[in-house]
């Protein structure tokens, strides 16, 4: 090994500042510390909701990843949705330090890995933006108005809406921060994309699709990719052309890897991308991913391969929450939690139904498990949310449907770009359950035989509801921005309303089609629709339901709601939640789920 490639390999791991904290960074260039100590928090009086300019001396110190509704008291008069428990708006704010001088031509940024909800982030007084979306993790450029000395950031979160979802969500700034310093040209944020092209008689073919900001004359992208004892098995360097506006520019390098390791279920090999911006024959950029070479296939008649190999998809629904911890989940939770899934047969994850926290697809590659990654559970008009007790009574319809035409392109293109890289994702859901019938959309087939119809229907037909037809129409303008983005993976969406959504352009849309809880239209619809390519998005844990899998070569697989119980979509007060995991709240396997073992496991049990 010569000279350059040693360094390289002693680099990849070696924090370039002195606060540098994880190697392996998410958001893909400069230097990331985590900012998660040193914050102080208020929650606003009612009535009290502006910005506060009284100092924080009394406010309560955190350390974040916080959830103040887990904090507050359960009460058989707040919504049953949200476990009995409360929302409101709350105040974060966190002093630092900034050395104007020793900062020259260098920029710094705020990453958010999720917020919840409607946030509003100030730096010295100037709003630097908002994000609506609890899922959705962000980021901000600070540079235009740092101070020399002492800064302040305010992070507003208006959870005031607080039963705006069907199960419960958290509030605040419930995951990790990130302080993210990178030279004036850079990496883009999310800027590398890492694609198996093809694999043929061992040797891999991979491309890298990196995008730099504000790249100047001269500049050079290079790849080096190492396995896991750490050897560089592939190299690519490449010219970045110049931008004269200061704008984003991409290009695409490609390597080959003989006898490559495939990343599988069984043995998840991963490999760690290291990738560079080179300036005058120096890195002055650079982030490493672990990604992971494997093929995916799906065929109408036999389903799903993975690496050529034909795969009955043995998945789970996952809610973000983890009982009395709330949403702010430290990562020894969930890598227990996924063990455990993974030990009683498990193969698949269904994110239900955001973006969750980055940490659990890190855990999904290193354990082998699949990934159904999903956008949201609601689109443009909002669902029931049944506010005391579980449907029943006089719904709630506060939900997120009011910025569903502002950001939903952006908030699932950044669901995209931020989760391509883990081999764990196999499809990209763009929906739950927005089909289902007359909540909100109608179409005149609810008049028809209905017999098929599993979900409450809430009435026939309904002229005055939404039209169904334009389910249609946004399923194929989301599934063209997945598209514009990774052509690698499937689109699919979740199906409530399978004989309505028929109708529509809907399954059209998607590559491949989930249906929830219609195990009864698995034959008529592959006989009508011979080319669909049809699975169980979600799916009761019973006997029957597995059977419809395992007997039915067409089908690739299941989701069964859920893999572990999870607060909200509580009956009655006192529940808290639902309980229909194969693990409890702690994360420990229940009678069920080692049912689930027996019917899934390779191993005896």
């Amino acid at each position: 090994m010569n000279n350059l490639y040693k360094s390289i390999l002693l680099s990849i791991c070696v924090p370039l500042f002195a606060d540098a904290t994880d190697c392996i960074a998410q958001v893909s260039f400069g230097n990331p510390s985590k900012f998660n100590d040193g914050w102080r928090f208020e929650l606003a009086e009612p009535g009290n909701t502006d910005l506060p300019e009284t100092p924080d001396s009394t406010w309560r110190s955190v350390t974040l990843p916080h959830d103040w509704s887990i904090e507050g008291i359960a009460s058989p008069d707040l919504a049953s949705g949200t476990g009995y428990l409360p929302g409101g708006i709350g105040y974060y704010r966190r002093h630092f330090n900034y050395d104007k001088e020793a900062s020259k031509r260098r920029k710094k940024y705020i990453y958010f890995e999720g917020v919840y909800n409607r946030s509003e982030v100030y730096l010295n007084g100037h709003l630097l933006g908002t994000r609506p979306n609890g899922y959705a993790s962000f980021m901000y450029d600070l540079t235009p108005y740092l101070e020399d000395g002492e800064n302040e950031i305010t992070v507003k979160v208006d959870h005031s809406r607080y039963a705006d979802s069907r199960y419960y969500t958290g509030s605040g700034i419930y995951r990790d921060v990130w302080m993210i310093d990178a030279p004036a040209s850079h990496i883009s944020q999310w800027g590398v994309g890492f694609e198996t092209v093809d694999v043929k008689n061992g040797k891999a073919d991979v491309k890298v699709n990196v995008a730099v900001d504000n790249p100047v004359k001269g500049m050079k992208v290079r790849t080096i990719l190492t396995d896991a004892e750490g050897k560089v098995v592939a190299t690519a360097t490449k010219n970045m052309p110049a931008s004269s506006t200061g704008a984003e520019e991409t290009v695409t390098l490609r390597m080959s890897i003989p006898s490559a390791k495939l990343w599988d279920i069984d043995n998840p090999y991963l490999y760690t991308l290291r990738t560079e911006l080179i300036d005058k024959e120096k890195a002055i950029d650079s982030s490493n991913t672990q990604v992971g070479i494997r093929t995916l296939a799906f065929t109408p008649d036999k389903g799903f391969f993975l690496n050529g190999r034909n795969r009955k998809v043995k998945g789970v629904c996952i809610h973000h929450d983890a009982g009395m911890l709330g949403a702010a989940v430290p990562e020894e939770v969930w890598e227990r939690r996924l063990a455990n899934l993974k030990g009683l047969g498990v193969n698949a994850l269904r994110m239900s139904h955001n973006p969750q926290a980055p940490v659990i697809y890190d855990i999904a590659d290193r354990l082998g498990l699949l990934i159904m990654d999903e956008a949201s559970d609601e689109w443009e008009f909002p669902k029931r949310k049944w506010v005391k007790g579980w449907n029943k009574g006089k719904p709630s319809f506060d939900g997120s449907y009011d910025f569903f035409e502002e950001w939903i392109d952006r908030d699932v293109a950044d669901m995209v770009r931020r989760d391509r890289n883990h081999p764990s994702v196999f499809l990209w859901s763009i929906g739950n359950e927005v089909d289902y019938p007359n909540d909100p959309y109608s179409h005149p087939i609810l008049d028809g035989d209905n017999s098929a119809i599993s979900q409450p229907m809430y009435g026939g037909y309904n002229p005055d509801a939404p039209d169904a037809m334009r389910i249609g129409e946004i399923a194929k303008r989301l599934s063209k921005v997945v598209k514009g983005i990774d052509t690698s993976r499937p689109t699919t969406g979740a199906l409530a309303g399978v004989v309505m959504s028929n109708q529509t352009a809907y399954p059209e849309a998607v590559d491949v089609v989930g249906y929830n809880y219609t195990e009864d239209r698995y034959d008529t619809d592959h006989a009508t629709y011979p080319d669909r390519v049809i699975y169980g998005s979600e799916n009761r844990s019973d006997y029957d339901a597995w059977k419809a899998v395992r007997d039915k070569d067409f089908i690739f697989g299941q989701f069964i709601w859920t893999g572990i119980d999870y607060l909200g979509e509580s009956g009655e007060w006192p529940s808290r939640g639902l309980y229909t995991g194969l693990l409890d709240f702690t994360g420990t396997p229940k009678p069920r789920g080692m049912f689930r073992a027996s019917l899934w496991s390779d191993k005896p049990m």
